[in-house]
């Protein structure tokens, strides 16, 4: 039974997230784009480490990245409505297309939850 113990506490260690204080020097530049790139628009969390890995934009590794992202408190769901409302401001969409826009792999890659809940709380459905 101890032994079961001392599994799962290892096995929880080993699952826990990384802090921002534990994080690579690469890791830290990484963090630093990505709230960067927060600041200016909304992204989902997909294509937030999409950005930050691609080589026509940051290049940093994927890894990196995505330990970069997952170090930051961010709520998917109001970056989506942030996504829904620049669009809405740039061009009409209907409700379906601007969903598809918000989640699909070539667009704005939220989840469709994600995508949905911001294209209601904006206004496009």
């Amino acid at each position: 039974m101890d032994f079961l113990k001392i599994v799962l506490t290892a096995a929880l260690f080993a699952a826990a997230p990384t802090w921002a204080g534990d994080l690579t020097g690469p890791q830290k530049n990484a963090v630093r784009s990505a709230k960067q790139y927060l600041s200016m628009t909304g992204f989902s969390r997909n294509g937030l480490i999409s950005q930050l890995s691609s080589d026509v934009g940051d290049g940093f590794g994927v890894s990196d990245a995505t330990l970069a992202v997952d170090s930051l408190n961010i709520d998917w769901n109001q970056e989506a409505v942030r996504s829904a409302k620049q669009y809405l401001s740039m061009m009409g969409f209907s409700c379906k297309g601007l969903i598809k826009q918000l989640s699909s792999s070539a667009g704005d890659k939220y989840t469709v939850d994600q995508a949905t809940y911001g294209a209601k709380q904006a206004g496009g459905c």
